[in-house]
């Protein structure tokens, strides 16, 4: 990496992503499901492009700011996967309009019955999943409740029609061991295809029953019934992956490059130009069985540094130590020395940066810019 970066800067490993793109390919290969990537980890066009073998596909996105970017780069298949609210049902709408294929969530009466009448009042066509709640982890409607097909039966005589239901095994993300994330795979599939078949018994036919997590798509081991899987970290990999066993630290494909700014000595701590502005405050790992402070430190081939992490950040400033407060364990890092750190949580690392620096073998290759906001 000859040329002259700025930093902090957000580094990307190309050979990596497309290590890590393949492992999951090859995984869902075995089953007869579609990939439907969410896009909100890297939110850049020539990323996107990389996860399919030609270049376009369906996608999911977490903010209508990404369906318009990626619908005019040409994706036009699209899953928003957030709930949807009133005051997006007319941006939803101009985007059916100008041709994608959009798909929203719910999962409550209330925004059901505004969306009704929305639609009914434009005369907008709306396709609906109903989100389910595998795991109380997060929203959605519990697989067995009368709710589903209650909602479902409010849209009969309206412009939306629920195409299918999905939902997000998040637990699998406090996982203690690889059997927690097997039994979470388990558990999100089986919520699906019970709430599908309540749907289904009630004459609603649907084309949808869509899952996605990354942890329980890469472990899971039966996916009948299933018709798409929705993951996203599973490209860049990061620190909490690593924690749950699903990557190694050597997969994590982002990283942040910083450079050597100060020392305390005394203290045993080195000062590096990215604090939480750059890394994020993200401490995902806080709960794992190692906590990885705001990041791991590596040298400029991305291999970790003894057991250096980042232990502090304030907002411009990172404070690097040893995990084991151990003073001699630290070795003498001159300013101006340059550093690879690998996020907890890829995405919101990712989100605090405007592009990546695209490296191969260590050369840099390129940059590819990102989209952020709403």
């Amino acid at each position: 990496m000859a040329e002259i970066i700025d930093t902090p800067a957000l580094l990307l490993d190309r050979d990596r992503l497309d290590n890590n793109i393949l492992r999951m390919r090859d995984k869902l290969t075995q089953f007869n499901v579609t990939l439907r990537p969410h896009v909100k980890t890297n939110k850049c066009l020539e990323v996107t492009k990389r996860l399919f073998a030609d270049g376009r596909g369906p996608i999911t996105v977490s903010t209508l700011r990404e369906a318009d970017f990626f619908l005019a780069a040409g994706f036009t298949d699209i899953l928003y996967s957030v709930g949807i609210s009133p005051n997006k049902f007319a941006h939803a709408a101009r985007l059916i309009e100008n041709g994608a294929d959009l798909k929203l969530v719910l999962d409550n009466l209330e925004c059901a019955c505004l969306l009704a009448d929305f639609s009914r009042s434009r005369g907008q066509s709306f396709e609906v999943l109903l989100e389910i709640d595998c795991d109380g982890h997060r929203s959605g409607i519990v697989p067995q409740s009368t709710l589903l097909v209650e909602i479902a039966n409010l849209f009969r005589d309206s412009g939306v029609r629920v195409s299918g239901v999905m939902t997000h095994a998040g637990n699998s993300y406090n996982s203690r061991s690889i059997a927690d994330i097997e039994a979470y795979a388990l558990q999100e599939r089986a919520a699906v295809i019970e709430a599908a078949r309540l749907l289904n018994d009630a004459g609603f036919e649907l084309s949808i029953i869509s899952i996605g997590s990354t942890p329980t798509a890469l472990f899971t081991h039966d996916l009948s019934g299933i018709t798409e899987v929705r993951a996203g970290v599973f490209a860049f990999f990061d620190l909490v992956m690593a924690g749950l066993g699903v990557c190694n630290v050597q997969d994590i494909a982002i990283s942040v490059l910083a450079t050597v700014i100060g020392h305390q000595t005394e203290k045993g701590w080195t000062m590096v130009d990215a604090g939480w502005m750059a890394l994020s405050r993200d401490r995902g790992t806080v709960q794992q069985y190692v906590d990885q402070g705001y990041g791991i430190v590596c040298d400029l081939s991305g291999q970790p540094i003894g057991d250096l992490i980042v232990t502090a950040a304030n907002q411009e400033h990172g404070i690097i130590s040893s995990r084991s407060g151990r003073l001699e364990s630290v070795p003498v890092l001159p300013i101006g020395t340059q550093l690879r750190i690998l996020p907890n949580h890829a995405c919101a690392t990712a989100a605090q940066h405007a592009g990546y620096h695209v490296l191969t073998e260590g050369r840099h290759l390129d940059y590819w810019p990102r989209i952020s906001g709403w």
